[in-house]
């Protein structure tokens, strides 16, 4: 099994909204970029950064106008739940590339993306704006069936979506669109459409007890391999949360064939994932999600030991 360190909590300068709590609690996606850590939280109209060495809090970036309210169901009928975050090369707008938060799709009010450019150094380099998943999804919904998209990351020439199938019914599929045409259509600012998307393919992960694990984010190697989380989680469906029975990690192939997988040694839902090549060794940046607003998400550390860098 994998031994996760933690290096901090992901605290806030200040809470999102007024009489809330300064954490980010629903970590669903991370990049790191220059001197930085960027978080995106299924529950948030914002997007966090962080410094990526010490524990300073972060900063709250605006990603959609509004405000959720603090009571958790009604919360989560109204929330974005951008599940992935990732990390796009240079566009129109957004010269030094730009961070795309991904919306999961898992309902109607779950379409809507924000496109963020990012200044030289890493950090954020100008205001969100919002991007439109809902014709592109409603094709893949067309293939899929109930969609719950948690993972995103460019790959050579394709931007690989990892599709999460919660519960027995649900389809755990890579997802591979056009990255030039993705990169094209949000540099002139215009919905996603279904002519970005070129392969879909199912995939079984395996089980963490009598749970099947299934898709949370993704990270590339230099490669064109993936690095990926997967969380077990008892729930029908994508709606509803449930125990987690123990997460994993993973890595595909530049195919999109799954290469390996490996457990955690903690039981935690793994949300989001960065990969780093460092001294040959692959070094993971990772996220939890504890299904806890009053709980500050944890930042993880580890190394793919066994896996060639």
């Amino acid at each position: 099994m994998l031994r996760l360190t933690q290096r901090r909590k992901l605290t806030l300068q200040s809470p999102e909204t007024p009489g809330g709590t300064a954490h980010v609690s629903a970590a669903s996606g991370l990049v790191r970029a220059g001197n930085w850590l960027h978080v995106v939280a299924d529950d948030s109209l914002f997007l966090a950064t962080f410094p990526r060495e010490g524990e300073a809090p972060g900063q709250l970036s605006r990603l959609f106008p509004g405000e959720l309210p603090l009571e958790p169901k009604a919360r989560k009928a109204l929330k974005p739940d951008l599940e992935a975050l990732c990390l796009l090369g240079s566009l129109d707008g957004a010269p030094h590339g730009a961070l795309l938060a991904v919306p999961s799709g898992s309902t109607s009010v779950r379409m809507k993306g924000a496109l963020v450019p990012l200044a030289e150094d890493g950090s954020i380099g100008g205001p969100a704006r919002e991007v439109d998943f809902t014709s592109v999804y409603a094709q893949l919904t067309r293939e899929l069936g109930p969609l719950n998209v948690e993972g995103a990351a460019v790959a050579g020439v394709r931007l690989r979506l990892l599709n999460r199938g919660n519960g027995d019914q649900g389809t755990d599929a890579v997802v591979d669109l056009d990255a030039g045409r993705v990169l094209r259509t949000l540099g002139a600012g215009e919905p996603l459409q279904p002519d970005v998307v070129r392969t879909v393919r199912r995939w079984e992960l395996g089980r963490a007890g009598n749970v099947r694990l299934s898709f949370t984010d993704a990270s590339p190697l230099p490669d064109g391999r993936l690095v990926f989380t997967a969380a077990a989680e008892d729930t029908r469906d994508a709606y509803a949360d449930g125990a987690v029975m123990g997460s994993a990690v993973g890595v595909l192939a530049p195919d999109g064939t799954p290469l390996f997988l490996d457990g955690v040694d903690a039981k935690v839902k793994l949300e989001g994932v960065d990969a780093r090549v460092e001294q040959g060794r692959i070094h993971l940046l990772l996220v939890a999600d504890a299904d806890d607003p009053h709980v500050a998400a944890p930042l993880f550390e580890t190394v793919l030991e066994g896996v060639p860098a």
